[in-house]
C-alpha cells in the first residue's frame, strides 16, 4: 500500500504528485494507476513493470552523469500528465481509459496481471549482478509510482548501485522528501515556460517544474534538463531564452538538451523540428551563460560533444547513443584543469 497519501473529506487524497487528485471508493487518480481501495491507496502497478531493458546512460539523456555506461531502465504504465507529443504513449497514456494500440483495443488492467510479478529486490540484485553502476526509473512517468521506485532505489543503495528519475518534473513535496534521500541524478522535461502551453498541451502548471528543478538540485541530486523542440509551439527566441535564463539562473553548469520533436500521438500531422532550429537555440542558451547544451533526436555531429568551457578542449566524444572519454581526468579537463561539473 502507499505511503503518499492522506484521509480526505471525501475518500482520501494522493499525495505523489502535485494534482494532490481527491479520490472517492474505487476510482484512481488523474495518472490511473493509484486507486482508492477500502480507504487506502493501492498502487495498481507496484512490481508491475511493463519493460525493463539495459540502455546506454545517453538515451535518458544525461552527459555529465557516468557517461559511456549502460543503466537498468525500468517503467510501468500511466502518467500524470496528458501531453499530445508523448512519444511513449502506448505505455502512458493507456491507464487514463482502455486504449487501442496497434489496432488493438487492450484492457490495460486486464493486461497488467499478466505481467510478472518483480519485486524491489529483483531489480536491485539484477544490477548489481550485471555490474550495471546505476537503475533509471524512466519510460514513463516514475513520480507516479515512487513507492516501487523509492523501494528499490533504497536496496540498490545498499549494493553501492545508484538511481536515477527521468521526469515531467511534477512530483509533490511530499514526493521529494524521499527522492532528497535516495536519488543521484534525474533528468526534467522542462517543456515550455508557458504556463498555458502546460495547462493545454501537458495538464499541469510551470510553476511546480520551475521549484523542483531548484529544490533537487539545492538538494545535491544531479540535475540535466531537456526540452523537446516543437515548431510552432515552444521554439521561439524569446521562450527558449526564458528557459536558459531559468537554467542559468539555478546554475550555469546545469546541462540542458534539446531535442528534435517527431510527429506522433496526437500531434502526427506536425512538421519534426528542423537541426538548424536546435542548433538556433544552443546559441541562444551559450549566450545565456550555460556552459553545457546539447542537441539530440537528430545527428548531433560536435553539438552532442562536451567540451572544456575554458579552453574548449575535446573532453567527451559522442555518437548514437554512447560516449567516449577523451581528456577527461577525474572530473577535469586534462589539458587546463578546470574541473568539470558532474558526476565521473
Amino acid at each position: 500500500m502507499s505511503k503518499l497519501w492522506a484521509k480526505d473529506e471525501n475518500g482520501i487524497k494522493c499525495l505523489a504528485c502535485c494534482h494532490y487528485c481527491r479520490l472517492a471508493e474505487g476510482k484512481s487518480g488523474l495518472c490511473g494507476v493509484r486507486v482508492n481501495n477500502h480507504g487506502e491507496l493501492k498502487l495498481l502497478v507496484y512490481g508491475r513493470p511493463c519493460a525493463v531493458n539495459i540502455d546506454p546512460i545517453e538515451k535518458k539523456p544525461l552527459y555529465h552523469f557516468l557517461p559511456g555506461t549502460e543503466v537498468l531502465s525500468l517503467g510501468t504504465f500511466g502518467c500524470n500528465f496528458s501531453c499530445g507529443f508523448c512519444q511513449n504513449w502506448d505505455i502512458s497514456q493507456l491507464t487514463k481509459k482502455d486504449g487501442v494500440v496497434d489496432g488493438e483495443e487492450i484492457n490495460w488492467q486486464g493486461f497488467l496481471k499478466n505481467l510478472e510479478n518483480v519485486p524491489p529486490e529483483k531489480i536491485a540484485e539484477r544490477a548489481a549482478k550485471n555490474n550495471l553502476p546505476s537503475i533509471a526509473y524512466t519510460y514513463n512517468e516514475p513520480t507516479i509510482w515512487t513507492e516501487y521506485a523509492m523501494d528499490i532505489a533504497k536496496l540498490a543503495r545498499e549494493q553501492g548501485v545508484k538511481n536515477i528519475y527521468v521526469s515531467n518534473g511534477y512530483m509533490s513535496p511530499e514526493t521529494c522528501i524521499g527522492l532528497e534521500k535516495y536519488l543521484d541524478a534525474i533528468n526534467i522535461d522542462l517543456k515550455s515556460f508557458s504556463d498555458k502551453f502546460y495547462l493545454k498541451t501537458c495538464g499541469g502548471h510551470l510553476q511546480s517544474v520551475l521549484d523542483n528543478i531548484r529544490r533537487l538540485h539545492k538538494a545535491g541530486v544531479w540535475v540535466e534538463i531537456t526540452t523537446l523542440v516543437i515548431p510552432g509551439e515552444n521554439d521561439s527566441d524569446e521562450e527558449l531564452k526564458q528557459i536558459a535564463e531559468f537554467i542559468v539562473s539555478v546554475s550555469p553548469d546545469m546541462p540542458w538538451h534539446l531535442s528534435a520533436f517527431h510527429a506522433d500521438y496526437k500531434m502526427n500531422t506536425h512538421e519534426p523540428t528542423a537541426p538548424e532550429s536546435l542548433v538556433r537555440g544552443r546559441e541562444i542558451g551559450k549566450k545565456a551563460g550555460l556552459k553545457y547544451v546539447y542537441i539530440g533526436n537528430v545527428e548531433a555531429g560536435e553539438y552532442g560533444n562536451t567540451f572544456c568551457p575554458v579552453c574548449r578542449e575535446l573532453l567527451i566524444e559522442r555518437g548514437f547513443m554512447s560516449a567516449g572519454i577523451k581528456n577527461l581526468k577525474e572530473g577535469r579537463c586534462g589539458k587546463c584543469g578546470e574541473k568539470i561539473a558532474g558526476v565521473f
